[in-house]
């Protein structure tokens, strides 16, 4: 049993404060009876209403979430956690999926929703959707790798990435990598290519999307408004 207010916050379209103005104004209504307060408890699974329209499980959902390191960026996997496991039960079962990838042992920004067809457009080859990382090296990043970078880096195995912007950072021992595309494992490859191998990465940014600075990694928060339709959600 959880609070109205967050059942209802949860699913991305309202914030808390939101959800309690809703239940006052008698908007709300669970299994057919009229909610009187937003801390009343509910299964997540009863027949919620707002202004008469059906809140279910099969709702859209937009969640940012900062991925810690140690899970797998899927919905599921035999033999590793994945990034849903962070999630209550609840949403757990209302399809959500990573919009995008994070290798293992990146950190950083990741959008689970199960809005497929937002997902297509922000990881469509064609739409080439900024993608902003923290990166840390072994050895020191110089204007070389950054002409190279903006040049087009060419992988070991002949793939010609697009034009990318590298910012160095930290007297060269870090530095803000900018791409249009997402190759596998990409940046690391990028950097493997220029001698630079990685030792710490983390998306910032993707799109219109960025990382939350009051969340630490493993929390999760709803997409606000702005960010929704920044999204055009």
């Amino acid at each position: 049993m959880e609070r109205l207010d967050k059942i209802l916050a949860n699913t991305g379209r309202w914030s808390r404060k939101e959800v309690r103005e809703l239940v006052r104004a008698g908007r709300v209504s669970v299994d057919g009876v009229v909610a009187r307060t937003p801390e009343e408890k509910h299964d997540p699974g009863a027949w919620f209403q707002v202004d008469g329209q059906t809140i279910s499980g099969e709702r859209l959902v937009y969640l940012m979430l900062h991925k810690p390191a140690g899970l797998v960026s899927a919905t599921e996997d035999p033999r590793e956690p994945t990034v849903l496991s962070l999630l209550p039960q609840h949403l757990q079962r209302v399809g959500l999926f990573p919009a995008g990838r994070l290798d293992k042992d990146t950190e950083g920004l990741l959008l689970l929703t199960n809005d497929g067809p937002l997902a297509h457009r922000l990881l469509s080859p064609k739409r080439h959707v900024d993608k902003l990382y923290y990166v840390q090296v072994e050895g020191r990043l110089d204007e070389r790798d950054a002409a190279a970078f903006q040049q087009g880096v060419t992988l070991e195995d002949g793939l010609v990435c697009l034009p990318a912007c590298l910012e160095i950072l930290e007297d060269g021992e870090a530095g803000l990598v900018t791409l249009r595309e997402g190759k596998y494992h990409q940046v690391k490859r990028m950097l493997a290519s220029r001698g630079k191998p990685v030792r710490y990465l983390k998306r910032l940014s993707m799109g219109p999307l960025t990382l939350d600075p009051a969340l630490a990694p493993g929390a999760w928060r709803p997409l606000n408004e702005e960010e929704r339709k920044a999204l055009g959600v």
